[in-house]
């Protein structure tokens, strides 16, 4: 696996760890998924910004494309059957649009596990798509220009909550396809917060 993958995994478990340490309450009250994304993005920032990509953005629900038409902007993905599908990822981190050679370092989709297996589908999908490079013939780069559709991400992420389970399934994508996943027991940081507490 190339190292900038590997790091991107690292600053992600990073602000992860972080994420669930100081936020268990939003879990136990239940709120919704923009919200947790919230809270994500913020231990994300924090972390990114003592590593090398400290000059990059992290954002909830972006939806636009330097790379787009003049007359939209709207961020999209060649999905199946080469269709043109509008995005609006949960969280991404990302150039916005200034390093035509990285623009894309990670995008996460988050869900709860009692959404629609549809939706989830939907999802997995979309990393699969951001995830592909250049050369899975998903758009001409060149090196000059930014892609009218997005891919490339270095790092796609599918965050699946369950609250009954007490649980959060992770899968990592790379080069459009889930090449690791593994569960966090939620339980772990509930209890650690409730000592602190005590």
């Amino acid at each position: 696996m190339d190292k900038q993958i590997k790091e991107l995994e690292k600053i992600f478990e990073k602000a992860n760890d972080s994420f669930l340490r100081k936020n268990t309450m939003l879990f136990e009250i239940q709120v919704s998924e923009r919200t947790l994304c919230g809270a994500l993005m913020i231990e994300l920032y924090e972390v990114i910004r003592d590593t090398k990509y400290c000059e990059y953005f992290v954002d909830v629900e972006y939806n636009r494309n330097v790379g787009g038409t003049l007359k939209t902007f709207k961020k999209t993905i060649r999905g199946i059957d080469e269709k043109i599908v509008t995005i609006n990822c949960d969280l991404i981190v990302h150039s916005r649009g200034q390093n035509i050679f990285q623009d894309n370092l990670i995008a996460l989709e988050m869900k709860k596990s009692t959404g629609k297996q549809c939706y989830k589908e939907s999802d997995r999908n979309r990393l699969e798509c951001l995830t592909k490079s250049p050369g899975q013939d998903v758009w001409s780069y060149g090196g000059r220009v930014l892609p009218e559709n997005v891919c490339g991400y270095g790092l796609g992420i599918y965050y699946e909550i369950n609250l009954r389970k007490r649980s959060i399934l992770v899968e990592y994508y790379k080069d459009g396809y889930c090449y690791r996943q593994y569960i966090i027991d939620l339980d772990d940081y509930l209890v650690e917060q409730k000592s602190k507490i005590l």
